[in-house]
């Protein structure tokens, strides 16, 4: 019985946190409000208020939980999280290395965008959400630079830029995969995107 209750409130949470993120998709974070979530999620405000002690919150957590999920992040006590494919990718730092990972990464985008684009937009406009996905990216930056430091390329004061870098462009190219004004082919884009990634890390 014990373990039913149990699965129910994580049946509920995760309804929660995926109507707040449908939500946040098409009305935007600040115009939905928590009874907007709760009744999306068929419950109330109570129960939101049970789960999370605010929006702010629940964004919070799609960041910390679905987005960690979906890219395979493990809590780190470095970085907040880690994705050691990442770090051996960039340990490892052969062109094929960083090709695979990029492509395996390029699969997920669609699940990854929607998620750090309302964390972005939610930013904006909540004080409790200043620079959230920022954060987030700076965890992604810190895998980098400890794959660059296993390795031992470049000095101590370049592997942390050269990981900026990266995480610029790739956060570039992911929130723009569907631009018909580049011309080039979705294999192009990840080519010259790992040529890229292969000329700052190796």
């Amino acid at each position: 019985m014990a373990n039913l209750r149990e699965a129910q409130k994580q049946m509920t949470r995760r309804l929660l946190l995926e109507s707040g993120l449908e939500l946040f998709k098409t009305k935007g974070y600040a115009a939905t409000t928590v009874d907007d979530i709760a009744t999306a999620a068929g419950t109330t405000r109570v129960t939101f208020y049970a789960y999370f002690p605010s929006r702010s919150e629940l964004m919070k957590a799609l960041i910390d939980e679905q987005l960690n999920e979906v890219l395979q992040r493990v809590r780190s006590p470095e970085h907040g999280s880690t994705a050691r494919d990442l770090v051996d990718t960039v340990t490892e730092g052969t062109p094929a290395a960083v090709m695979a990972w990029l492509r395996r990464t390029a699969e997920i985008w669609p699940a990854i965008r929607p998620i750090i684009r309302v964390g972005r937009d939610a930013s904006v406009v909540d004080p409790e959400l200043p620079d959230l996905v920022e954060r987030w990216l700076e965890e992604a930056v810190g895998d980098i630079e400890d794959g660059l430091t296993a390795a031992g390329r470049f000095e101590p004061h370049q592997r942390r830029f050269r990981g900026v870098l990266a995480m610029a462009e790739l956060d570039y190219v992911a929130q723009h995969w569907d631009r018909t004004d580049w011309k080039i082919t979705r294999d192009q884009m990840l080519d010259e995107l790992a040529a890229s990634w292969v000329r700052l890390l190796t």
